[in-house]
């Protein structure tokens, strides 16, 4: 019974070898997006120089930011938030990445979040960061492989695999997974979550590909994503990395002062950019 029970549930849900036709992949991607849908949140701008970003993913899909400008930044950053919410959350963090850290900086909203049309999947978290980060190539007049990619959580998923396929001056991860299906396990042990499961964000497999700076943090009363986890997947990357522990915090308080400073110092010491010979910044 129990074989058949095994087999059934095979059948009828996400299995990575029936990739995006499994009969229950839009459940699977149901429990694991929770966005905030626009007009839910705050959306009032971080700063009254922010802009407002309209862009296009590769498929025509309707995507929307907010960029902080700076006049002298010490870096152009993107950030890819978590699994859910929207970019109606993240002000008081792009303020002080902007004002404390004088970094140009991104946020923007993944398919299905926020005031971005479409319906959130892998396969299109993944592609709409592109389209994010090009984006924000062209308004700043930066290549591609110089912008900082930050990424929270799932997000840490999204930013991994931009570093890890075309690079990145720096990369920066906060209480992020090794994969989704190693994630899954620690909450559903009984089941076979790598055979189950169609979205993997598979940050373990990809970091090696990526050798530039790393900076990551995790709290190790993290609940949500299992501080080991975390730790796992700094252990395989193989170029300069740190790793800071915020102890006591949770899967949403990872921050403290401590990293706050140790983040200050790791920007300061990456790589000045390449220059981008005739590729101005455009207007906004």
């Amino acid at each position: 019974m129990r074989t058949i029970l095994l087999l059934t549930l095979l059948s009828l849900t996400g299995c990575r070898w029936m990739g995006a036709y499994s009969p229950l992949g839009p459940l699977e991607r149901k429990l694991i997006y929770h966005p905030q849908v626009y007009p839910d949140g705050d959306w009032n701008l971080p700063t009254p120089n922010t802009e407002e970003v309209w862009f296009e993913g590769h498929d025509g899909t309707q995507l929307h930011g907010w960029f902080l400008p700076h006049p002298a930044p010490r870096a152009v950053a993107l950030v890819c938030h978590g699994n859910a919410g929207s970019i109606a959350g993240l002000q008081e963090s792009l303020i002080r990445l902007n004002e404390r850290h004088d970094l140009a900086v991104m946020a923007f909203d993944y398919r299905g979040f926020g005031r971005s049309s479409g319906t959130p999947s892998e396969a299109g978290l993944l592609a709409d960061a592109r389209s994010a980060r090009d984006w924000l190539a062209k308004r700043t007049g930066t290549g591609r492989e110089d912008i900082v990619l930050m990424g929270y959580s799932l997000g840490g998923g999204v930013a991994v695999d931009l570093a890890a396929k075309d690079g990145a001056r720096g990369l920066v991860l906060w209480s992020t997974f090794s994969n989704l299906p190693q994630t899954a396990a620690h909450h559903y042990s009984w089941l076979p979550t790598n055979l189950l499961m169609t979205q993997r964000f598979d940050s373990l497999a990809k970091i090696e590909s990526y050798r530039g700076p790393l900076l990551q943090s995790h709290g190790d009363a993290d609940r949500v994503i299992p501080y080991e986890l975390g730790q796992r997947l700094h252990q395989r990357h193989r170029g300069p990395k740190q790793f800071i522990n915020i102890p006591g915090t949770g899967h949403l308080d990872a921050d403290s002062e401590e990293y706050q400073m140790v983040l200050s110092q790791f920007l300061k010491q990456l790589e000045p950019p390449v220059p981008v010979i005739g590729h101005a910044a455009v207007d906004p």
